[in-house]
C-alpha cells in the first residue's frame, strides 16, 4: 500500500507483492530449512494473494503484467474506462478504498473473519491471544488510511 502511485492504475496488488513469486520464496526456504514458522507464513501470504484474487484481482504470476480473478468489486465498465472513474477522485486510490468500505458483504465477511480467528485462537492456541494485538496494529493502519482519503475527498 505504500507503493500504490507506482504500482499500475494505482493498485498495490499490481505490485510483485501481491503475486505468487514471495509465497513460493518463502515457502521454498521454509522446506528446505525445515522451519515450520516459514511455512506456516509462506501458505498465510499464499492464502491472503488467493483471497485478493476475488475482490479486486492481482497480478498474480507477475510476469504477463496482467490482473488475474473474477474482480468482483469493479463492474466491466468501470474497468473498461478505469482512468475516468480514477479522475473523479482528488486521489485514484479513494476509488477503490471506497468501493471496499462501502460494500456490505466484503464488511460482513471482514468481521466474520476477524471472529473466527478469535475463536480459533482462544480454542486451540490460548497462550497466544496476545497475537491479536497485531491484528489491531494493521486494522488501525487500514482504517487510518481510509479516513486519510476520506479527508482528503472532503477538501
Amino acid at each position: 500500500m505504500f507503493f500504490s502511485k507506482y504500482a499500475k492504475d494505482f493498485n498495490h496488488r499490481n505490485l510483485i507483492t501481491h503475486s505468487i513469486i514471495p509465497s513460493t520464496i518463502i515457502l521454498m526456504i521454509g522446506f528446505i530449512f525445515l522451519w515450520p514458522v516459514l511455512i506456516v507464513s509462506g501458505f498465510a501470504y499464499f492464502i491472503h494473494v488467493f483471497v485478493d484474487l476475488f475482490d479486486w484481482g492481482t497480478n498474480f504470476f507477475y510476469f504477463p503484467k496482467k490482473t488475474f480473478g473474477p474482480r468482483l468489486f469493479i463492474s466491466k465498465e468501470e474497468e473498461k474506462n478505469l482512468p475516468k472513474y480514477l479522475a473523479q477522485y482528488k486521489n485514484p486510490e479513494s476509488f477503490f478504498d471506497f468501493k471496499y468500505y462501502k460494500n456490505k458483504i466484503a464488511l460482513t465477511v471482514e468481521v466474520s473473519l476477524f471472529f473466527l480467528m478469535i475463536g480459533f485462537i482462544i480454542l486451540f492456541a490460548i497462550d497466544f491471544i496476545l497475537i491479536i494485538l497485531i491484528y489491531f496494529a494493521g486494522l488501525f493502519f487500514h482504517l487510518s488510511r481510509h479516513f486519510r482519503l476520506k479527508q482528503i475527498e472532503k477538501s
